[in-house]
């Protein structure tokens, strides 16, 4: 309650340095979910004023609510582990009889690296390797996973200055030191399998997050489903 008192209080004394009238204000508001679960998702928020980022903010949190001060458009960038990050464009011309904008952001999971190996990546992109299967509580990688991992090897070689990071995570069922374990195994295989098809050694870093940062909380096998999987950042390219 304090924190929202403060934000209030702050939104008021800008608002009267700017000379602009509270109530003439228009606000983003909007709620941050899952596109696969809906479940709420707990995100980074940043936000400026366009066209020069004159005004700008951050947020976090599972939602959204600030002032488009001057009746400038505000671009808007959503993170949170897990998900591809979204961008937007807020505009106040959009704004309802309650003076607002709503933007409700559903969160979709990174695009798999198999269908954009060809591709030139930015560093901080993140690609989910979704055909990457193991046998069940096992490092072992099964043999329809290689096709996507070969995908990889070939991403690395076209983008001879790429450093990436292999991200292991579990479901959240289990011991969790076993999770860790076993994320960490995990990751450790895929860099084997890609350095024994050529690829460079000390280009792949590997980090295991066990059943730390699960996508969905609902206790189904969907859900364990989604939150066993192995991610690919790029950190450096």
């Amino acid at each position: 309650m304090r924190r929202y008192f403060l934000l209030i209080t702050f939104i008021l004394t800008v608002a009267a340095v700017r000379g602009q009238d509270v109530d003439s204000l228009i606000y983003a508001v909007g709620n941050i979910t899952s596109v696969s679960t809906k479940e709420p998702v707990v995100a980074k928020i940043s936000y400026s004023s366009l066209p020069y980022g004159s005004k700008s903010g951050f947020l976090s949190g599972t939602s959204f609510h600030f002032p488009l001060f001057d009746n400038e458009k505000y671009s808007i960038t959503v993170e949170a582990p897990g998900f591809a990050t979204s961008k937007f464009i807020l505009d106040p011309a959009e704004a309802n009889a309650e003076k607002k904008v709503v933007k409700n952001i559903e969160l979709g999971l990174p695009t798999t690296a198999a269908k954009i190996a060809t591709e030139t990546h930015t560093a901080g992109k993140v690609m989910r390797l979704d055909n990457l299967i193991f046998n069940v509580g096992t490092a072992k990688i099964e043999k329809s996973s290689y096709q996507e991992l070969d995908d990889v090897v070939k991403m690395l070689n076209d983008n001879p200055n790429m450093v990436i990071q292999l991200e292991g995570h579990t479901d959240v069922t289990g011991d969790p030191k076993k999770n860790m374990q076993l994320s960490l195994d995990r990751v450790d295989a895929v860099k084997n399998y890609l350095v024994s098809k050529g690829a460079n050694k000390a280009r792949i870093k590997t980090k295991a997050f066990g059943g730390t940062l699960p996508i969905s909380r609902e206790n189904t096998e969907a859900a364990h489903k989604l939150n066993r999987r192995v991610e690919l950042r790029v950190l450096q390219n």
